[in-house]
């Protein structure tokens, strides 16, 4: 009998197959995860984006198409995130939201704002 001690070849290169294909089965689960966290980010940025947004409409009478001014009143977005503000006006405004690492943009108008991408209710959040 022989006394053999480690794997052999065949036995290694079985173990990378398997190894190789839960990584394939996990890499787009992965990735959905990561794009729906990113969302998360951009819809949190845009409600907090917002909540600045009607501050300054309080203290000031009108809404600002001037995102460095909320900046300066506190308003921080998330790293990569972008906020744009479409339309500001007395009556409403509107904004995007986009991230770096993603394609999705995020949508929110309020008042007599004009309607962005998905985003077809007044209030509603909506990512396409």
């Amino acid at each position: 009998m022989l006394n053999r001690r480690g794997m052999t070849f065949v036995e290694l290169l079985l173990v990378f197959t398997i190894i190789g294909l839960l990584a394939v089965i996990a890499m787009p689960r992965l990735k959905h995860v990561k794009d729906r966290a990113l969302i998360a980010t951009m819809k949190r940025d845009l409600r907090t984006f917002a909540m600045h947004q009607e501050s300054h409409y309080y203290d000031r009478a009108s809404y600002t198409d001037d995102v460095s001014a909320l900046q300066a009143a506190g308003y921080s977005p998330s790293r990569d995130v972008t906020i744009s503000v479409n339309e500001a006006t007395i009556l409403g405004w509107s904004a995007t939201a986009d991230h770096a690492a993603s394609t999705v943009e995020c949508y929110l108008f309020v008042g007599d704002a004009s309607p962005l991408g998905t985003a077809t209710e007044e209030g509603s959040l909506e990512c396409t």
